[in-house]
């Protein structure tokens, strides 16, 4: 309130308004100052609410003074945030103009395609607008004025990775005067959805908007030299794990090895393409600046911007693509402007290294591959016109005839193949002209697949087990597939077949099993339900050293966890999920394929729990592991304090031995014999072993064998276990009789006795 002061505004009405304001740069006995006046009925921004609210200005008392207006500031009228003093326009603004007819601009709101990169900016979205509506388009070449002595030794450049940074070029200015800038640059900004900041920040952000090459500013006296050197250096290098920067937003940043920074001899001042560094910012006492102006790989940028959630202005340019040829373009115009609007002097030359120039495709399009891919026949020299007015140099050869030879300008990256100039010629033809043709001849008969017909018997077989199919990203990492592991390192990358684009760094190479994606979906799902009964049938990538492209088998996992049947009325509460549910599935799926052979035997895997992990093998091979997920792996995943069993079988080895034809038996019409039979063996033998000699014993008579019991105890002495099973004995043609039965237990007895040492326990 100290503050008030009341001035007389004249706005091209016969009488003047008297309005108090607060505003610090208007002071007593200031005129001729030229402002934005809103009068009483106006709708302004109310800049004390915490959210954006609309008030309808009115004539008040302020200490007794009558105030019949206001002027205004930038957040008043929406501009933006800024509030501590009121808007000053030009000397030559003309009184009693509408703000809207002096300040008022078309802004156009683009929706850009990732793959429009190229018209990111005002010189691209105009060379696309002149192509399309066959206008001419002139850009004039920046130049600028360089007065200063050669930059060359006033600064030491160095890039250390090349293959995420293929250009880096840098001006320097030196005595410039850091202010506001100029306000048609102001509003320009503003209209684009930035906020002005000074003159030398503004620039960067202007010609960027202009060229779509993002330049960054650093206070040149606060760059350090290296150890022993007197020159400031730039050096361009990955990260070191756990590397540390406060970057412009204020936020302490942590870096891993991944990542691209740009240092001096004391360490960051930048991450690449994403944000500067808070200690080399400029700010109002800075003198001399030094003009950053480079290419960075897209991935690296957009990686790196992804991982710190830094979604910048210019990490969106550079993770689409930046032409690497503008780098000293847009040094050029910002140099000029931060000289003729800060008052700088310019130095003679540019550091530019280019250490991975850009190749210059150059292809050969002929007329007769536009017309088999649209449909439409062309000539080579209408051809030629569409791509020549969207930057493409063209050449027209005689022979072959008809084909057009292109060279593909440095802007356009998304160009690499013929069939993008195709899409090009298609753009400019209008896609609403292309015809359309329905297809003609006759589908051809299809042959039958047998292995994806047993791959969706599989599936059928499954979800009949009362399982819920997934399908899961093929796309994972390694510090996922490290957690499978416990205590173990974390795989290299490059065992890996790895994505050159990765969507985010959580899949960025393909998978090898299937365990930790399933895993991982059983933890999503625990979060809304406790009974996950699941499978998946996918691919997994496996190298292949020394070819191009990896294997790709098949395999199927299972996960079980939880109640063993759903809650309903009838089982409110039921028994948990065990390693026999589990051999259960994988049994069912085996008997419903006809496959005979399957067998388990103990076994060890990191993933699994001691003791309760078993190798499902087919014919004697290994196909699969099966087991309960270890404790370990468990706290891993986040799926700790519950029994989770998972399953991974090879599929394809699977479905190898499965029956050509299903088979059908008749059913026995003469009654069946059943006996038990306890037999002692050593804690070692498996009960599979047990069972596979009494049936090798016993022959066709025996239907079925089923283990009901086991008993370990002081009974049957240590070491030993007791293994009781259930027999049942039928004939397909007459009665089996006691002595017929007899015979049959004492030739398994005989047979266990001798080749398992096996008692008969009475």
């Amino acid at each position: 309130a100290d503050r008030l002061v009341l001035v007389t505004v004249a706005y091209g009405q016969e009488e003047p308004l008297e309005v108090v304001t607060g505003a610090p740069n208007l002071q007593v006995g200031m005129s001729g100052q030229k402002v934005v006046l809103a009068v009483a009925g106006a709708t302004l921004v109310d800049p004390y609410a915490d959210t954006l609210q609309y008030k309808k200005l009115k004539r008040s008392k302020i200490r007794g003074v009558a105030s019949q207006g206001m002027v205004c500031s930038e957040k008043e009228l929406g501009i933006s945030d800024e509030h501590e003093g009121i808007i000053i326009l030009p000397d030559d603004a003309p009184v009693g103009t509408p703000l809207a007819d002096y300040w008022g601009d078309v802004v156009v709101d683009m929706d850009l395609t990732p793959n429009l990169a190229r018209a990111f900016c005002m010189v691209g979205t105009a060379r696309e607008a002149a192509a399309l509506t066959g206008s001419r388009l002139t850009i004039a070449d920046p130049q600028v004025r360089a007065e200063g002595p050669a930059i060359t030794d006033q600064i030491a450049l160095e890039i250390l990775d090349p293959d995420l940074c293929p250009r880096y070029s840098a001006a320097l200015i030196r005595g410039v005067r850091i202010g506001p800038s100029p306000t048609w640059m102001q509003q320009r900004l503003r209209l684009a959805g930035m906020r002005p900041i000074n003159n030398i920040v503004d620039i960067t952000n202007y010609v960027m908007l202009e060229w779509g090459q993002p330049l960054h500013a650093f206070d040149y006296r606060r760059l350090r030299p290296r150890p022993g050197e007197e020159t400031p250096a730039i050096i361009v290098r990955r990260a070191r794990d756990g590397e540390q920067m406060t970057t412009l937003d204020g936020i302490e940043r942590t870096f891993d090895g991944e990542m691209l920074l740009i240092t001096d001899g004391g360490g960051p001042v930048a991450i690449a393409g994403v944000m500067g560094g808070e200690e080399s910012e400029v700010t109002e006492e800075t003198v001399d600046v030094l003009l950053e102006s480079a290419n960075f790989q897209f991935i690296s940028v957009r990686r790196t911007s992804g991982a710190l959630k830094v979604p910048s202005e210019a990490a969106q340019r550079f993770g689409r693509g930046v032409d690497p040829e503008l780098t000293l373009v847009a040094l050029r115009r910002a140099a000029e402007l931060m000289r003729t609007l800060a008052g700088g002097t310019v130095a003679e030359g540019f550091a530019d290294l280019y250490p991975r120039p850009l190749e210059t495709p150059v292809l050969d399009l002929a007329a007769s591959e536009v017309d088999r891919l649209l449909g439409v026949r062309l000539g080579a020299d209408e051809i030629a016109g569409m791509l020549e007015a969207l930057g493409f140099s063209c050449e027209v050869l005689a022979e072959p005839a008809d084909t057009v030879r292109v060279t593909v300008p440095s802007f356009r990256l998304d160009v690499r193949l013929v069939a993008d100039l195709v899409e090009e010629v298609a753009r400019m033809y209008g896609y609403d002209r292309l015809p359309t043709t329905l297809m003609e001849a006759e589908l051809p008969p299809q042959e039958r697949n047998r292995p994806l017909e047993l791959e969706e018997r599989a599936r059928d077989i499954l979800v009949s087990t009362g399982l819920t199919e997934i399908i899961s990203y093929s796309l994972t990492n390694v510090e996922s597939i490290a957690r499978l592991t416990p205590g173990g390192p974390t795989p290299p990358k490059e065992d890996y077949v790895r994505v050159a684009n990765p969507l985010t760094r959580e899949q960025e190479v393909l998978r090898q099993t299937l365990m930790n994606t399933t895993l991982e979906t059983v933890a999503r799902n625990l979060r809304f339900t406790d009974r996950v009964a699941i499978f998946e049938i996918a691919r997994v990538y496996l190298p292949v050293p020394g070819e191009p492209l990896p294997e790709e088998p098949t395999r199927v996992a299972v996960a079980l966890t939880g109640p063993r049947e759903p809650r309903s009325w009838l089982a409110n509460e039921s028994t948990a999920f065990d390693f026999y549910d589990l051999k259960g599935v994988v049994e069912t799926l085996a008997a419903h394929l006809g496959i005979a052979a399957l067998s388990f035997e103990p076994t060890e895997h990191p993933t699994f729990r001691p003791g309760r992990v078993a190798l499902v093998c087919l014919g004697g091979e290994g196909i699969g592991v099966l087991g309960e997920v270890h404790p370990l792996v468990a706290d891993a995943f986040d799926i700790s304090g519950r029994g989770v069993y998972l399953a991974e079988i090879d599929l394809e080895a699977l479905l190898a031995g499965a029956a050509p034809t299903e088979r059908y038996e008749p059913i026995s019409p003469m009654p069946a014999v059943k006996e038990d039979l306890a037999v002692l063996v050593s804690e070692g033998v498996p009960s599979d072993r047990v069972a596979a000699v009494i049936r090798e014993a016993a022959g066709e008579l025996l239907t079925d064998l089923v283990l009901f019991d086991v008993y370990r105890g002081a009974q049957v002495g240590e070491g030993r276990k007791s293994l009781a099973y259930s027999m049942a004995f039928q004939s397909m043609t007459k009665t089996l009789t006691s002595e017929e039965t007899a015979k049959i237990r004492e030739r398994i007895i005989r047979r266990l006795a001798d080749e398992l040492d096996a008692q008969v326990r009475s």
